[in-house]
C-alpha cells in the first residue's frame, strides 16, 4: 500500500461525511447564484447557536464557499490578499496561498477596509479570486498552487472602480467572466477557465459592483449584469451585446445581482426594484419593463424569490425589509424602519435568514402577508457584511477578521 493512501482514505472519508450533510456552495449566493441556500429545520431551534469552532482568516468581506468537502475564502492580512482552504470539521487552515496587494480605500470608503470584497468562484476543481485591486487568478482548489493570474495596469488608466473590485466572478461553458477596470474605462470580458486566454472582451462600459449571472433566453446563453451606466445582457458564446437599458446608480454604485424571474430579470438599485422582459424578435434583442418601484431602491443587498414573492432590502428610512408581487409589482408590505445599512438575504422553503450588518440573524416566515421574525440569534462579534455559508446543520460566518462555524444543534 502507498505510503499516502490513508491521507487519501481519510480525504475521502472527510468528503464523503460532509456531503451527507452539506450541498455545494460553490459560488456568490449559492449554486443557482439566486440566494436558495440549503437547510433541514431542527425539531427545536435553540435559544442561542453553539460555536462549534472559530479562525482567524484575515480582513474583507469575501464570502466563504463550499465545495470538494471543504470550506474556500478568500481574505486580506497585511498587504497581501491570501486564498485559503479551510477544514470544516475544525477550522484549520489546509493551505494558503498569498499574493501582494497593496491597497487604499478612497476616505468615503475607509470604513469598510480594504478588502477583499469580492466572492471567490469554484469551477472544475479551481478557486477563482478577484482581488479588489483587480488582480484575478486562478488555484488549484485542492493545493492551492497558482495556474494563472491577470492584472490589468497596461489595459486600463486604473484597474478598480472607484470604491474597489467588488464583483464576484461568474463561470459557465468553460468560460470565467469578470467586469474588469475601472470607471469609465473598463469591460466585461470571458477567459478559459483552464488556461485563462481571453476569450472575449466587450468594451461598452466601466464596471460597476454588481456580480453577473447566466441566464438562458431564448436558446441562448447571456451574460446579464448591472455595469457602471446600464443592465446588460451579452452572448456567452462571443460577447456581443445583446440588449442594453439605462441603469443609473450614484457614483455608479450598481450593486445587487440580478434575479432570475422565469423567463425575465428581477434587477434593483438606485432606480428601484423592476421586472425586466427579455425577447427576440425579427433577430433583434429587446429589453423592457414591465413594472418598476421607485421608492423601493437597493444599495447593498441582492432579492431572493419565493413563488411570485420577491423579498429584498431597501435602504430607504435607514434600511427596510420588503416584499413585492412580481406579476403586478404590488409591495405587499415593507418592514419597520432604521433595520440598518446592509442585510443579506437567503432563503430555504419557507424561512428567510436575514444576516444584519451588526451580526444579528433573523429567522424569518417567507410569507406576504407581513414581516415575520422567529428567531434573533447574535452570531459574531464585529459586523457582517460578507454573506453567510449555509449548511445544513449550520451556518459559517465571517465577519471582519473571523470565519465562525455555529450550529442549530
Amino acid at each position: 500500500m502507498r505510503k499516502d493512501s490513508g491521507v487519501l482514505i481519510g480525504g475521502v472519508c472527510l468528503i464523503a461525511g460532509w456531503s451527507l450533510w452539506a450541498q455545494d456552495w460553490p459560488q456568490w449566493r449559492g449554486p443557482s447564484r439566486d440566494g436558495t441556500a440549503p437547510f433541514s429545520e431542527p425539531k427545536t431551534w435553540p435559544e442561542k447557536l453553539t460555536t462549534k469552532w472559530k479562525s482567524v482568516v484575515g480582513e474583507g468581506y469575501a464570502s466563504p464557499i463550499f465545495a470538494g468537502g471543504r470550506i474556500l475564502q478568500f481574505a486580506r492580512k497585511g498587504d497581501n490578499e491570501v486564498a485559503m482552504g479551510v477544514d470544516p470539521e475544525s477550522g484549520k487552515i489546509l493551505w494558503q496561498q498569498s499574493y501582494a496587494a497593496p491597497y487604499e480605500p478612497v476616505p468615503s470608503a475607509a470604513r469598510h477596509g480594504k478588502g477583499p470584497k469580492s466572492t471567490p468562484l469554484y469551477y472544475d476543481g479551481r478557486l477563482y479570486t478577484f482581488g479588489i485591486s483587480g488582480i484575478l487568478s486562478s488555484f488549484d482548489a485542492t493545493t492551492g498552487k497558482l495556474e494563472w493570474r491577470k492584472e490589468y495596469s497596461k489595459d486600463f488608466k486604473g484597474t478598480w472602480p472607484q470604491f474597489g473590485t467588488s464583483m464576484s466572478p461568474v463561470a459557465s461553458d468553460g468560460l470565467v467572466v469578470v467586469l474588469i477596470g475601472t470607471n469609465d474605462d473598463g469591460a466585461i470580458a470571458a477567459y478559459e477557465a483552464k488556461s485563462g486566454d481571453q476569450r472575449w472582451i466587450w468594451k461598452g462600459d466601466g464596471p460597476a459592483y454588481a456580480s453577473p449571472v447566466i441566464v438562458e433566453t431564448g436558446g441562448v446563453k447571456q451574460v446579464v449584469t448591472l455595469t457602471q451606466k446600464y443592465a446588460v445582457g451579452l452572448s456567452l458564446a462571443s460577447g456581443d451585446l445583446l440588449w442594453r437599458i439605462d441603469f443609473p446608480g450614484r457614483s455608479g454604485m450598481n450593486i445587487p445581482t440580478p434575479l432570475r424571474f422565469g423567463q425575465r430579470l428581477i434587477l434593483a438599485g438606485d432606480p428601484g426594484t423592476m421586472l425586466v422582459q427579455v425577447n427576440k424578435q425579427d433577430n433583434a434583442w429587446k429589453a423592457e419593463k414591465a413594472w418598476q418601484i421607485s421608492e423601493l431602491t437597493m444599495r447593498f443587498s441582492s432579492p431572493v424569490q419565493k413563488g411570485n414573492l420577491i423579498f429584498g432590502f431597501s435602504n430607504r428610512n435607514s434600511g427596510m425589509f420588503f416584499c413585492v408581487d412580481a406579476e403586478s409589482g404590488k409591495t405587499l408590505w415593507t418592514s419597520e424602519p432604521r433595520q440598518g445599512d446592509n442585510a443579506v438575504i437567503l432563503i430555504s422553503g419557507e424561512l428567510l435568514f436575514l444576516l444584519k450588518d451588526n451580526a444579528e440573524l433573523i429567522v424569518a416566515r417567507a410569507s406576504g402577508d407581513g414581516f415575520k421574525p422567529l428567531h434573533r440569534y447574535q452570531v459574531a462579534d464585529s459586523a457582517t457584511y460578507a454573506n453567510p455559508l449555509m449548511l445544513t446543520k449550520g451556518i459559517v460566518i465571517k465577519d471582519n477578521t473571523t470565519l465562525s462555524y455555529l450550529s442549530w444543534e
